[in-house]
């Protein structure tokens, strides 16, 4: 029998005969999903928003890295639709979750989104039917949330039907490496299931690599994220160190970066945003705490990170002190609300962390994206003013959150009175003495 289903499974996945449903048509799903389509494959959209329906099912696109008219493409010859109606996956031969796993306010997983889509998957699972989760989440929770509810038919994994996950590995804005070329990693909760899985990813990404498990696979992701959050809080320590010493950490990590060996530059910032940074991390670390096991790396980078905003906050007070200037009722631009340059993606982005600690020390705060025309903030939505020279010139500080490429550094610096740049955008104009830099030593603290 499980030869059968895998054998007739994969033949289906060979023949571009298996049909694809996608939970989430997010920032994962609909990439996921145009790259099937892309490699021939008939693919399914399932999403509770009925704003996304509309959006994608018009041919549209409210993910950056896929345009628009190549979904309608996809829309229009019939490989690609979208849904709210959960019966879809019962038709489906591969089921991918791509859902949201958000923390919560105690920064605890907050897995009910993968429970809701799971227990969806069991109700209507067929015989021969492969199900792969890519949502970030901690090790075990493949075996031991979703398989539960998959099985409760009296179907078996390996045998009746497969399940594998497969970390999502999205870098919004990435000229270079997007859903196509990026390496996916494949474990299945049976080596049948790792097979299969590898089968389908095998068409559609450049290069698979299988591993032992899901909870490796799981691992995996997890590992990634904390590298670069651990990396990223030390030298945003360092960042405060030189601030304290009276160096500059940019002109410290440029040298450094010269090392050919054992060296890797990270940079400074305001803060970590995105949906993976600065949210993975923490369920590992939850995770090894009901092991009775304390990650203390993971604790400190987060500890740092998170409050990196408050920093940005007082150094900003202290250069608008050097100019005679409370930061009470300062007028103050902020450049950039997303939290990474040449995308529009707010999630946890520390731009909006800055807007409020300013707003609640009463400075008078605007802010500026091309990528983000409005942000829902407080009761209403707050809208991006456009950045002309009289704006500029009639703020007390420039904030310089995110080096978004379409800003015009050369009329900023020449109109500003004040700008803190937390960036390093203003890189080519450090000999001006309105410019101050995060890290850049130019007002040692005591203490």
């Amino acid at each position: 029998m499980s030869a059968s289903q895998k054998e007739q499974l994969i033949d289906k996945i060979n023949n571009r005969e298996a049909i694809i449903c996608v939970i989430g048509m997010g920032y994962v799903g609909l990439p996921l999903a145009i790259e099937a389509c892309n490699s021939g494959f008939t693919v399914q959209g399932y999403d509770v928003s009925k704003k996304k329906q509309q959006i994608i099912g018009s041919g549209g696109s409210d993910v950056d890295d896929i345009p628009p008219e190549i979904v309608k493409k996809y829309i229009d010859n019939g490989q690609l639709s979208i849904t709210t109606d959960p019966g879809i996956m019962a038709n489906a031969d591969i089921i991918s979750i791509c859902v949201p796993t958000p923390l919560n306010k105690t920064k605890d997983p907050d897995v009910s989104y993968i429970l809701d889509a799971s227990s969806k998957i069991g109700k209507y699972i067929t015989p021969g039917t492969l199900a792969v989760l890519e949502s970030t989440t901690y090790p075990g929770t493949t075996e031991e949330l979703i398989l539960p509810l998959l099985e409760e038919k009296g179907l078996k994994a390996g045998e009746d039907f497969f399940l594998a996950f497969s970390p999502e590995r999205v870098d919004p804005g990435n000229p270079v490496y997007q859903t196509h070329n990026t390496p996916k990693v494949v474990g299945g909760v049976t080596p049948a299931c790792t097979e299969v899985a590898k089968a389908f990813y095998e068409l559609t990404i450049e290069t698979v690599v299988p591993v032992s498990s899901t909870k490796a696979a799981e691992m995996v992701k997890l590992l990634e994220n904390t590298f670069r959050s651990v990396n990223i809080g030390l030298v945003n320590e360092v960042a405060l160190m030189c601030d304290r010493l009276g160096t500059d950490v940019w002109e410290i990590i440029r040298a450094a970066a010269t090392k050919p060996f054992g060296f890797m530059p990270f940079y400074p910032g305001p803060g970590l945003g995105g949906h993976c940074i600065p949210i993975d991390p923490h369920y590992l670390s939850w995770k090894l705490k009901s092991l009775n096991y304390y990650a203390r790396f993971i604790e400190l980078a987060g500890e740092i990170n998170g409050n990196m905003p408050q920093y940005v906050v007082t150094r900003i007070a202290e250069a608008l002190n050097e100019v005679a200037k409370p930061i009470k009722g300062s007028k103050v631009i902020l450049l950039g609300m997303s939290y990474k340059e040449d995308i529009s993606d707010v999630r946890e982005s520390p731009s909006l962390d800055l807007l409020e600690l300013l707003q609640e020390k009463g400075a008078e705060v605007s802010y500026n994206d091309p990528h983000v025309p409005y942000i829902d903030w407080k009761d209403g939505k707050l809208e991006s003013v456009e950045v002309t020279e009289k704006l500029i010139a009639d703020s007390d500080l420039v904030l310089i959150s995110t080096n978004h490429k379409k800003y015009d550094w050369n009329m900023i610096v020449d109109n500003a009175k004040l700008i803190f740049d937390t960036r390093n955008a203003l890189k080519d104009f450090k000999d001006r003495k309105n410019i101050f830099l995060l890290g850049d030593g130019r007002m040692p603290l005591v203490g």
